[in-house]
């Protein structure tokens, strides 16, 4: 069978520990304590997915995969573990990779707009409260309402500061808008920014179909996400983008069942980050995309130290499994060491439990999905060198793959069309004018008309008259854009 049918991940006691590429949107995860080969590892995988047509994301925690980009060189301790893997092709290549960084430094710029992150993702990321992430949800209700286009830091904090304002002749419809819950919402994006979240946010948003490239020899084309400035000042940030992109996966792939191979891979580095401190039902969320998103035909991969990282009912749904040493140092290590052997389909050959502490650097206990999907026994396994370069690439070498990447140039400049943030300004202005304008003709009008009202009020108030205006204007502008994703956004988020 080629490698467009299956690939070896490695060989246990000479025989190749094969991954099938129609089970590979069975997702997958990668664990070991620190120092004991994940790393390359993943970087087999993705060359793996790569050679079989898939196209691959990754982040890159550490800097080291984007020695994806450049051929592998000879070396003694490749040859002596490639004379233990009868590996039926090898050859040290180099892998067509795009870089991409949200701060623009080391790849192409990579944005969203506040509208597709959505109100509980932001309120995760800013890590708001029940109060506060209410207020949130109100905003972006209004938002949605007004037709107003949130793109920016700079369009949800106008969006919170008009709220506020505004709060007593809102609250009969949106309920309790307390300023001391949007001053909170203001100060944390205040730091989020000051953490490189502005960088993030605005326009233009990433496509995905540039996330999910062939090159012309049907490789899949590796895009990798610097994440090592961001992962030292904000790691709530890399955790909410990558929660992002996988949405956006879920909400705009169509449905393709079971297909001879995935649509794309996905890498979650530093798998952990996407779980601590989350609320329930944002965990709920990522169980139920990990569910359903492998019928989009998308196979997510976490990485990290101990599988007990995961939550039980999304580890329960990975098919490949790889596990490299764990360290015996406390009871309550063993106690770990101990779930996690047990997790594994046992082999008689060995016990599990004993060998997760005994694996050498670049060995792991690896199982894998049959072509019914059913998990094989455990297998103590060698895992295959990369092809590619092992580290990361020179500044200059990187900056070189950029500047030659058919994406140069394509999100360098930031757009920043009609939004929130510009009508709202401009609505403030005309409500001024209204406001003068009323007071004047009321000085200069000498005779008051004394009929009454036949029904109702006779006059609107300026705020009526604003957001019925508004309503109008931005109802044929811009209205029809934000609407609600397929599935109403699994996040929240608008499109």
């Amino acid at each position: 069978m080629s490698e467009k049918t299956q690939f070896a991940i490695g060989a246990a006691q000479g025989t190749l520990v094969e991954q099938l590429c129609r089970m590979s949107n069975r997702h997958g995860l990668i664990s070991g304590a620190t120092g004991t080969g994940k790393t390359v590892t993943l970087q087999v995988l993705a060359e793996s997915f790569s050679r079989s047509g898939v196209p691959v994301f990754t982040a890159d925690i550490k800097g080291d995969l984007s020695g994806l980009a450049r051929s592998g060189t000879p070396h003694a301790k490749v040859d002596e573990r490639l004379a233990k893997i009868p590996l039926k092709t090898y050859l040290q290549r180099a892998y067509p990779v795009v870089f991409w960084d949200i701060f623009g430094e080391r790849g192409h710029p990579i944005r969203s707009t506040i509208s597709e992150m959505g109100p509980l993702l932001l309120s995760n990321l800013l890590s708001l409260n029940d109060t506060q992430s209410g207020i949130l949800y109100g905003c972006f209700k209004i938002a949605d309402d007004q037709g107003l286009l949130l793109l920016d830091l700079k369009d949800l904090r106008s969006m919170l500061n008009w709220m506020g304002n505004n709060a007593n002749q809102l609250r009969n419809e949106y309920g309790n808008i307390s300023s001391a819950s949007i001053g909170a919402i203001q100060r944390r994006l205040m730091v989020m920014e000051e953490q490189g979240a502005e960088y993030f946010f605005g326009e233009p948003a990433v496509k995905l179909t540039d996330l999910m490239q062939v090159d012309f020899s049907g490789n899949g084309v590796i895009s990798v996400f610097d994440a090592t400035k961001l992962m030292a000042q904000a790691p709530r940030v890399y955790s909410s983008f990558l929660l992002w992109l996988l949405s956006e996966l879920f909400e705009q792939l169509p449905e393709v069942g079971d297909h001879d191979k995935p649509k794309m891979v996905f890498f979650f580095d530093e798998a952990h980050l996407l779980f601590d401190q989350a609320p329930k039902v944002l965990i709920d969320k990522i169980e139920q995309v990990v569910r359903l998103i492998r019928s989009k035909g998308v196979g997510i991969y976490f990485i990290t130290q101990s599988p007990l990282d995961i939550p039980e009912d999304i580890l329960g749904q990975l098919g490949l499994k790889i596990q490299h040493a764990l360290r015996s140092f406390t009871p309550n290590d063993r106690k770990v060491i101990k779930s996690v052997a047990q997790a594994f389909p046992p082999n008689p050959d060995f016990d599990t439990e004993i060998a997760i502490t005994d694996l050498g650097i670049g060995e792991a206990l690896v199982s894998v999905l049959d072509n019914k999907g059913r998990p094989l026994p455990v297998q103590r396994t060698l895992i295959r060198p990369p092809e590619s370069f092992i580290g990361p690439l020179t500044e200059q070498d990187r900056q070189d793959r950029i500047t030659r990447s058919p994406l140069a140039g394509r999100y360098d400049n930031v757009v920043d069309r009609e939004s929130a943030y510009e009508i709202l300004k401009d609505r403030a202005k005309q409500m001024q004018a209204q406001q003068e304008q009323a007071e004047l003709e009321n000085k200069n009008k000498k005779n008051s008309d004394k009929a009454k009202p036949t029904g109702g009020r006779q006059r609107q108030s300026t705020m009526e008259a604003f957001i019925k205006s508004a309503a109008r204007a931005i109802g044929s502008q811009v209205g029809r854009q934000v609407i609600r994703g397929i599935m109403g956004s699994i996040f929240g988020g608008r499109r």
